[in-house]
């Protein structure tokens, strides 16, 4: 018989948990000695129950996920101005709209975009070698917007795509208790929401007055997508989708371009090797390097692989529960907030072995560590719902390396090591910061 659900066991985080970047680690030791499911009670959200592990993973994400509700975990955080996306849509809203928006986003047409990453990827770096140094979450955060701006409305770099830059920046990252109040954030915070409005509604309508035309962005396959009944998107609709695109398509990529370079200037055995890799199967710098070329590259993509086992851009994924349900010798009532631990899960030595090590061969044919614990890995989620964007994210962090590794030589700073740290959302607070010089020839 099942336990109670105040039963489950209660842990308390160590009080540098979020500095220190210990979040994982520390929810993967707990669950290692105490199960796969643990409570905490959080000040702001209340009681909070953490869900570890590849079973914790497949429960959550395939086998039970009518019990959970997206729309519950994610816009008490998030906040109702991104609207409503495939973030936080429930079914059966969210099957209808994800039918709608997977042709953007199949192989074919993310290919489509290469060219176009290469080139905003090649314009934005030019710079680095004269600067010597560069913030890598900076710049990977300035290439990503870019790029992602490019695919989703057809934008191209300019003061416009800077100015939505700032806003969005604004709204998820403005706050500093250091040089303002709350209320004078809050005051800064809804005037950036109603200037994202003023820019991105327009562009929306002149793509609606245009419709007919054959799609070339993600804008254009909204316009042109209809539901079940054959209606189309509203603007309100479009503009949340196109908003959470926005987020999503560069906030997670933003963190995983940083540290696969970071990582990598810090190894220089692994540097190497995938460097050699590039010489041996890409085209000279300067010629855009053919996707199945880039796809193919086996060594680059184990390396990215462990990044996002280890720096995963996203630790937790929020769900609210609506049904009861039982797990790990527990039970959960409806209302429960619930964090899946993604992020703890990849550090379980039942997983992955020696899982705080960095070892990229763990995904080699030989090991395929992976493959052997179905939702053991799961950086862009799992199941029915796994990220819509992984292709593009994936293409892009692997355009940003080909292009960085064989001009400029990246080394860390030695008296500044950034720190991974973050709860929900990765973050590095002091930045990520390299030298760069130019590579030789």
């Amino acid at each position: 018989m099942a336990k109670s659900f105040d039963e489950i066991p209660v842990i308390s985080f160590p009080d540098d948990f979020y500095s220190a970047g210990r979040a994982s680690a520390f929810l993967a030791r707990q669950a290692i000695e105490r199960g796969p499911i643990l409570r905490w009670t959080s000040q702001q959200v209340g009681e909070i129950v953490f869900l570890v592990g590849p079973d914790a993973n497949r429960f959550v994400m395939h086998t039970n996920r009518d019990r959970f509700s997206h729309d519950r975990g994610w816009t008490p955080i998030v906040g109702d101005w991104l609207g409503k996306g495939l973030l936080n849509m429930d079914p059966p809203e969210h099957a209808v709209h994800r039918r709608m928006m997977n042709p953007a986003f199949t192989s074919a047409f993310v290919a489509r975009y290469l060219p176009m990453m290469q080139d905003v990827i090649a314009n934005r770096t030019a710079d680095w070698t004269t600067r010597g140094e560069v913030d890598l979450l900076e710049e990977a955060r300035e290439i990503a917007f870019d790029i992602a701006a490019a695919a989703l409305g057809g934008l191209r770099a300019g003061p416009e795509v800077d100015r939505l830059r700032q806003l969005f920046y604004t709204v998820i990252h403005g706050y500093n208790p250091a040089s303002e109040t709350w209320e004078e954030f809050q005051s800064r915070y809804g005037g950036a929401i109603q200037d994202l409005g003023r820019v991105l509604v327009p562009l929306i309508a002149a793509r609606q007055n245009g419709a007919g035309r054959e799609p070339s962005d993600v804008l254009g396959m909204l316009v042109a997508a209809r539901d079940d009944d054959g209606q189309p998107l509203s603007i309100e609709q479009i503009l949340a989708h196109i908003k959470i695109l926005l987020v999503a398509g560069h906030e997670t990529t933003t963190t995983l371009g940083a540290w696969t370079l970071f990582q990598l200037a810090s190894r220089p055995e692994w540097k190497a090797r995938v460097l050699a890799e590039l010489i041996a199967e890409a085209p000279p710098v300067g010629e855009t390097i053919p996707v199945d070329t880039l796809r193919g590259l086996k060594v680059l993509d184990a390396f990215v692989r462990e990044v996002g086992r280890l720096n995963s851009p996203v630790l937790m994924l929020p769900r609210g529960v609506i049904g009861d349900f039982e797990f790990g010798g527990y039970q959960v009532p409806a209302g429960t907030q619930v964090r899946l631990a993604i992020g703890a899960g990849h550090r379980l030595p039942t997983v992955f072995n020696d899982p705080e090590t960095f070892d990229p061969d763990r995904f080699s044919p030989a090991r395929d560590e992976d493959k052997k614990t179905p939702y053991g890995l799961v950086t862009f989620g799992g199941g029915p719902r796994v990220c819509i964007g992984m292709s593009f994210a994936q293409l892009e962090v692997k355009a940003l390396v080909a292009h960085v590794l064989r001009v400029c030589d990246l080394s860390p700073r030695r008296d500044r090591s950034p720190v991974y740290t973050g709860f929900l959302i990765a973050d590095a607070p002091g930045g990520v910061l390299v030298e760069v010089r130019r590579r030789a020839t």
